[in-house]
């Protein structure tokens, strides 16, 4: 990335091939992940917040073999499949420390581990740190279709909580896959009003699909968000709280194994050679569900 602003500051080049310092890992990149964050960077539109130091390599998300290990590494050796939460992932090899990555499991494809570890661990973070479900809690997931939704839902559902997706009226069909307690079109106001009191919302979205479900949410309960502090939320006088998503090796595995059980399904809309991240940003950024790989 040589600047901010188009999809067409992504430019395919020659870098110093990176080595595995101590307590790190270097690994082939098989599959790599485009997230929302990384249009956001690209764009511009988070500088003010985290302003990169150009020229960069994006990407937070890969998956491939460990080709070398850095000294003191004895977790991992060369030719085991992972996964990682990492920086700089657009490329034919990553170095990362140890504590970003996850072994895969045998029957997990790249092609899924690759888009995993973000959405992963910010969707159950998002459920399990932050909005704290618990047995019996009626939780409600704005965006249910997105990467983040779905791990989010997963892992309420995973730790006893009554669970509501929240999507739009066009996609209630397809969020009957979520297998929740009901599927709830937050654009239409009758069906918004048939929700129960809830303990909590865990959001992805923000704007008016969370404007339109904080007055069902019980005073004193949790409005928890990955989009940023939902001000609205606080001026109702709700628990809220936010998220920076960060490394987790032990839950990125059992994520990597749930998925290997089919306990969720992220769907993969998109795969791009690297040399055409270009067109890989401008159709994530303007699809927004299904995610988009990039591969060598």
């Amino acid at each position: 990335m040589s600047g901010y602003g188009s999809a067409d500051t992504l430019k395919l080049a020659d870098i110093e091939e990176p080595d595995a310092g101590p307590g790190e890992l270097k690994v082939r990149v098989a599959t790599a992940g485009i997230n929302t964050v990384d249009w956001k960077l690209r764009s511009g539109s988070l500088r003010a917040k985290e302003p990169l130091a150009l020229p960069t390599v994006l990407g937070r998300d890969v998956a491939g073999e460990v080709v070398a290990v850095g000294e003191g590494v004895t977790e991992f050796a060369p030719g085991d499949r992972v996964m990682g939460l990492v920086q700089h992932g657009y490329a034919e090899y990553v170095v990362a420390p140890v504590s970003a990555w996850a072994r895969l499991p045998p029957t997990l494809p790249f092609v899924t581990a690759g888009a995993l570890p973000l959405v992963g661990l910010t969707g159950r973070e998002l459920a399990e740190d932050v909005v704290d479900a618990n047995p019996g809690q009626f939780v409600l997931v704005t965006g249910a279709l997105g990467g983040v939704g779905r791990i989010a839902v997963h892992a309420s559902k995973r730790r006893g909580a009554i669970v509501f997706a929240g999507v739009r009226a066009s996609q209630r069909d397809a969020a009957e896959e979520l297998d929740v307690q009901r599927v709830v079109a937050l654009d239409d106001p009758k069906d918004v009003a048939r929700l129960p009191e809830l303990d909590a919302i865990a959001d992805t979205v923000d704007g008016d699909a969370l404007d339109a479900v904080l007055d069902k949410v019980r005073p004193g309960g949790v409005v928890g968000s990955v989009v940023g502090v939902p001000l609205r939320a606080k001026e109702r006088r709700l628990r809220v709280r936010t998220l920076l998503a960060h490394a987790d090796p032990v839950r990125l595995a059992e994520l990597g194994r749930d998925a290997a059980a089919g306990a969720f399904r992220l769907p993969i809309d998109w795969s791009f050679p690297l040399a055409e991240a270009p067109n890989a940003h401008r159709l994530a950024e303007a699809h927004g569900v299904g995610k988009v790989i990039l591969t060598p």
